[in-house]
This record gives C-alpha cells, sequence and structure tokens, in this order.
C-alpha cells in the first residue's frame, strides 16, 4: 500500500472513528474530542481546520474543556492542517511535548517477529498485581507518577479484558521490562505501548522479545498493521524488523494541564 493511502486509512481508524474506553467521543465540524469519564485527562484527536479558523476553534477548545474542568492533551501530526497548527497551539500556551515518530508495519504471514523465540522468563500479565509491578517500574524509569495509567490498564483489563494485552519480562520475581497492546475497534491496527526496560537489564534483548510476543497475538487476532508512537530510542530497533515512519505526532498539553 502506498504510503499515503495508508495514512488516510490511519487517520479514519484510529483518528475520526476511533472510540476509546472510558472516554466519551465527541464529533463537530472541526474536531473529534474524547471526553474522560473517570477524571483523567481527554484529548482531541484529530481536527479539520484551516488558516482562517484555527484560532477561533482552539479558543473554543480551551473554552470548552475548561467549563468542564478538565485539562486535555491536543495530538497533532505532521501532516494535519494548517501545517503550522502546533506553533498556533503554542501561542495560545499549549506545552508542546517532543516529537513521536508513528512507525508502522504490515503483518506477513513470514515476517521475523512471528518466528521469535520468546524467553522462558516472559508472560502475560492479567491480575492487578501485574499491573502495579508496571506502574512501579514505570515510575522508577521515569521518575514520574503512573498512578492514572495503572488506573486505566486495569479498568479496561476488567471491563474488556479482550482488548488490552500486556507483557512483562520477570527476573528474580521483579518486573524489569514491560510493555502492552490495545486492540482497536472496527480497525485493521494494534497500537503498542510500553517497551520500558530498567536501565541494569537493557541490551538483553528484552524490548524486541515484547515486540515479537504482541505481534503474535496481533497476528492471531486477525490484525493486519502494528502501529508505534516510538520515541528515538525505541525507532531503530522498530526499523530493523521493517517499520516505516508515516508521520510524527505532537503531543500539545492545554494550558490548563500545565503544573
Amino acid at each position: 500500500m502506498e504510503k499515503e493511502a495508508l495514512i488516510s486509512m490511519f487517520h479514519k481508524e484510529l483518528r475520526q472513528n476511533a472510540e476509546v474506553e472510558g472516554y466519551k467521543r465527541e464529533a463537530t465540524e472541526d474536531v473529534v474530542r474524547h471526553i474522560s469519564q473517570f477524571g483523567e485527562k481527554s484529548f482531541i484527536i484529530a481536527s479539520n481546520l484551516t488558516d482562517v479558523n484555527v484560532e477561533k476553534v482552539i479558543e473554543q477548545e480551551v473554552n470548552y474543556f475548561q467549563k468542564l474542568n478538565q485539562p486535555f492533551e491536543w495530538k497533532v501530526y505532521s501532516y494535519d492542517k494548517p501545517e503550522n497548527l502546533k506553533e498556533r497551539l503554542a501561542q495560545q500556551g499549549f506545552k508542546i511535548e517532543d516529537p513521536e515518530a508513528v512507525m508502522v508495519l504490515k503483518l506477513e504471514p513470514q515476517h521475523a517477529l512471528l518466528s521469535e523465540t520468546t524467553p522462558l522468563h516472559l508472560q502475560e500479565i492479567t491480575d492487578e498485581q501485574g499491573i502495579q509491578d508496571i506502574v512501579k517500574l514505570e515510575d522508577t524509569i521515569w521518575h514520574d507518577s503512573h498512578l492514572e495509567m495503572g488506573n486505566r490498564l486495569w479498568r479496561v483489563k476488567q471491563t474488556i479484558p479482550e482488548a488490552l494485552h500486556l507483557y512483562g519480562v520477570y527476573e528474580d520475581d521483579q518486573l524489569v521490562s514491560t510493555a502492552w497492546m490495545y486492540t482497536e475497534k472496527k480497525s485493521s491496527f494494534v497500537s503498542l505501548w510500553g517497551g520500558s526496560t530498567l536501565p541494569d537489564y537493557r541490551g538483553r534483548g528484552y524490548y524486541s522479545a515484547l515486540l515479537a510476543a504482541r505481534a503474535k497475538k496481533a497476528f492471531e487476532k486477525g490484525y493486519t498493521y502494528l502501529t508505534v508512537d516510538a520515541s528515538p530510542m525505541s525507532r531503530p530497533i522498530l526499523e530493523k524488523f521493517g517499520f516505516c515512519c508515516l508521520a510524527y505526532a505532537y503531543p500539545c498539553d492545554s494550558p490548563s494541564s500545565i503544573r
């Protein structure tokens, strides 16, 4: 599939039409919002703006979320219009986070990931204790609280367990590396998240093993594409397995989100 056609499919399935458990989807002529039903950060996942209306719509959305008393993130992609959307958001007080490379892989039956050997100490995580282990690992690596993330993972696992698959590598009864995967409703894509490893355990192939475990599960469930919002550290590993960069994503935190 040509890149432009793949971008069009990605945009339609994972942005315009996506539904996220725990969020109320609202679509207007200008944006697609997801409003948290559990007091978490909400987000705008897609927009359709022009140079003429961009400032007006940004102001409207800030006011809308302020009335809800909810912080939110506006996710901007490099192909969005107008081309300077993130700069216009910055002018309105949004904090523009570092870009993430949107990496995509089409799963073929003979792909190397599907024949990777799974380490004996890699296992699927299905219980609350395992998710607490994930939160502890992420807190340790990033020096920030991931309690909200953990609550969301556990909520999804309880309500629609088939939509979330979590994996971890344990050594000496300690979680040392973790990653997870969301299967999207009515979509050809699954989205991969996490991929964090404690510093002392890096360089042992755990990221690749967790990638393979999720690829096998996605293929088993009949999905065609894997997608990852990748950091500069992860991108070379993904490219080694054939992922291509579709676009860049810029998380933009609203003024009310900034503490």
